[in-house]
């Protein structure tokens, strides 16, 4: 419980990061999501190659290691992409949606209930993610066009976490995650080549925000949710995740002159008490 309890922040913070990343990053989105993908999973190669981690593999598992590796690969294509047309706010606001396809997902195949807290929470969080983008969308053809690519990676989101908490329940943190994150790094590659994405030719500081986006909100805010997937709900744990705008719009503002508002603000206040319902019950 209490390794949950400090863990589960540190995610957070982590994951909030990575919208500040991409923001920075001069590269098409193709390209910032495969260099994300291919550096944490080369990061995670040796630890996997000592530990042999293959060893354990079922026809079966290995089905649906890549099925979530295709799930994370379409998330992290189409939400960074949105990242190019919209702010960090709206966004953020929109892809984090995905706890109600997890909620929904996870009764309909996990046979997982939905108890009165982690409605109450779901809730409680995206309202207040909706707060929090209220007065940062721009109803306009490119703002558009990113709200629907957060949606779609919300979307994928959502099957990445459902599919994270069949297998993590008998797998241990470092054999899902490694053919995972290696899966979503190949199907970026595809398909960056397929889009005659350009994979050189970028700033030294694109190429060190290329290393941090692998460490710091893949390797450990990713892997923190994916560890947590072993002990919670996947619905639960992509609820938590919903701190990741208060984050993000906090440091939208600091770093990238994104400016906070009343309603984020209001927002914030109502996506932690959502957090908060929704773990006092399962933690």
């Amino acid at each position: 419980m209490y390794r949950l309890l400090l863990l589960l922040p540190i995610g957070i913070i982590a994951i909030s990061t990575a919208s500040i990343f991409i923001k920075l990053c001069d590269a098409p989105a193709l390209i910032i999501s495969t260099y994300r993908m291919v550096l944490a999973s080369l990061i995670l190669m040796p630890w996997a190659s000592y530990q042999k981690v293959w060893r354990g593999w079922e026809k079966k598992d290995i089905v649906w290691l890549i099925f979530s590796g295709i799930f994370l690969s379409l998330h992290f294509a189409s939400w960074i992409a949105s990242l190019k047309y919209t702010s960090v706010a709206s966004s953020v606001v929109l892809v984090t949606t995905h706890p109600i396809f997890v909620g929904i997902g996870s009764w309909l195949f996990l046979k997982e209930r939905l108890g009165l807290n982690l409605i109450l929470g779901i809730g409680f969080s995206v309202i207040g993610s909706g707060l929090i983008g209220y007065g940062d969308m721009v109803l306009s053809k490119e703002a558009l066009i990113g709200d629907g690519l957060a949606l779609l990676g919300a979307l994928a989101a959502s099957g990445y976490f459902l599919v994270g908490r069949k297998m993590r329940k008998n797998q241990d943190l470092l054999s899902y995650i490694f053919p995972v994150y290696s899966t979503a790094g190949l199907v970026l590659i595809i398909l960056s080549f397929s889009f005659r994405q350009p994979f050189f030719g970028y700033s030294s500081t694109t190429y060190l925000l290329f290393f941090l986006l692998a460490i710091v909100p893949q390797l450990i805010g990713h892997t923190t949710f994916n560890w947590a997937l072993k002990y919670l709900p996947a619905s639960l744990v992509a609820i938590t995740i919903l701190g990741e705008p208060i984050g993000s719009t906090i440091l939208a503002y600091f770093i990238l002159g994104e400016g906070l508002t009343f309603w984020k603000i209001l927002g914030g206040i109502s996506i932690f008490a959502g957090i908060l319902i929704a773990l006092k019950k399962e933690v």
